[in-house]
């Protein structure tokens, strides 16, 4: 039973390495203490003057005093819009929230829109909850549980824990003596024991018993026996999201609903009353607010009531900072016939920081593709890639992205080390880009149901190219 558990766990935790994403390779936006965009670093290749605009925004976002600001990336299809978007996560760390949804996501929940864009408001919005708690820290000197000689009937027990100056002998209960077995706790362990709840936790083993075995786990860490008196008050720090305090306050088992996402619509009146009470605790000193990042990629997407309400939550106290992505040029704003610069409406276009990115130079394309190679463990050759570069600048980067694992399986099949051309013109000639595909249905069309496409003929013709395409 041991072999087959350690060999399941084994399997997940490979199977969680070898999990590589479409943005994986971003490990921050690439930026020095200037604030300068190197040209090629964390990842991140190119765009320069976005990813150093992108800078100045993260500078606002850790400074935690500015909130309700909006941030518009608008560009091409496949000009890193995402990228940088996920750049800035990295670089804030685990500590800001952040939040990720697109445009579409918000019609397709079982909930209003403006419920769904008020739950991502404050799932991107932190609060730092402070607390003391009493806690007894020290080195386990020893460990003496008495069991009955019947078998049955209560255990009890003794601790010693020491410090460098003092030592103390505690008696035990069966909770206590249930914790310290649960934890493995020995004699020249460095434990903490919270007296308010009574949970052991175990921080090390110390530097005096370094001697006693031969040969370790490399897990072990050794620390100082801890100096002062055993018992101790320290501050304790919480951050949790302003939607998770929601749930929870919203339902009778609204901890559990967190786990199940199954979170319902959560009434204005628990909103407004949870908010009059962080705000109390910010006055005492007991909380601060986080204000995070809500990213909404496609914002396009978006109907014009969408639109309103993101003017008006903006302008609320408790507001993170919003970065939203689009590719669209002058469109249609969606629920109105109106047509307007990336199918956004003018009175929120007048409050966002618009950052624009650009078409990727060629050999700006090869790097990325070089970048992709070594994240998805692929040995290409000098000649593979110069081909794959050439074809990424003449279809899209996001094309010739997919074709490096695909041409990796097919020079694993004859047996190769090394990806070279031949392969890549395999994989080339079996999956279609876009404008091949475009190409093939004009050819084609009469042949396929429900073709609404002009007959091929002057002016006609151009008209379909651009329906189609």
């Amino acid at each position: 039973m041991q072999t087959s558990a350690a060999s399941s766990q084994e399997v997940r935790d490979v199977t969680r390495v070898e999990r590589i994403g479409a943005h994986s390779h971003i490990r921050g936006l690439g930026l020095d203490d200037g604030l300068e965009a190197r040209q090629v670093s964390q990842g991140m290749v190119g765009q320069v003057k976005a990813r150093r605009a992108a800078g100045v925004i993260l500078e606002m976002i850790k400074e935690g005093k500015i909130s309700g600001r909006a941030v518009l990336v608008a560009g091409q299809p496949g000009t890193g819009k995402t990228a940088i978007a996920m750049g800035m996560a990295q670089a804030l760390g685990s500590d800001t929230p952040f939040t990720s949804i697109s445009g579409s996501e918000i019609f397709s929940l079982e909930m209003s829109k403006t419920e769904a864009l008020t739950q991502a408001f404050r799932r991107s919005i932190g609060v730092r909850i402070k607390e003391e708690t009493e806690l007894i820290e020290g080195e386990v000197v020893e460990v003496m549980i008495d069991r009955p000689a019947s078998g049955t009937g209560a255990k009890i027990g003794k601790l010693t824990l020491k410090t460098t100056e003092m030592e103390t002998v505690y008696d035990l209960g069966t909770k206590m003596i249930e914790s310290l077995t649960k934890e493995k706790v020995h004699a020249g362990d460095i434990i903490t024991i919270d007296k308010a709840t009574g949970k052991v936790t175990k921080l090390g083993r110390s530097f005096t018993r370094a001697r006693d075995y031969d040969a370790m786990g490399p897990q072990t860490k050794f620390i100082q026996c801890p100096e002062g008196e055993l018992q101790k008050r320290k501050e304790v720090v919480h951050t949790v999201s302003l939607h998770e305090v929601d749930v929870i306050n919203s339902r009778t088992q609204g901890f559990l609903a967190l786990f199940s996402g199954d979170t319902g619509e959560i009434k204005t009146e628990v909103r407004e009353q949870i908010n009059t009470k962080v705000a109390e605790w910010r006055e005492e000193g007991k909380a601060e607010i986080v204000p995070g990042v809500l990213f909404i990629d496609e914002v396009h997407m978006l109907d014009i009531e969408c639109f309103s309400f993101l003017n008006r939550a903006l302008e609320s106290d408790l507001a993170p900072v919003l970065v939203m992505a689009t590719n669209r040029g002058i469109t249609r704003i969606r629920g109105t016939q109106y047509t307007s610069p990336h199918g956004i409406p003018l009175d929120l276009l007048d409050r966002l920081l618009i950052i624009h990115t650009q078409p990727y130079a060629e050999k700006e394309l090869q790097k990325i593709l070089q970048i992709r190679c070594e994240e998805e463990d692929v040995e290409m050759s000098d000649e593979g890639l110069d081909v794959l570069t050439k074809i990424s600048k003449d279809t899209s980067i996001r094309y010739a992205i997919q074709l490096i694992t695909a041409a990796n399986l097919v020079c694993r099949k004859r047996k190769g080390t090394e990806v070279g051309v031949d392969d890549i013109r395999r994989v080339y000639s079996l999956f279609f880009d876009e404008m091949r595909s475009s190409q093939f249905l004009r050819e084609y069309q009469e042949e396929f149901m429900f073709n609404e496409a002009a007959p091929a003929s002057g002016a006609q013709d151009a008209d379909a190219e651009s329906m189609v395409y």
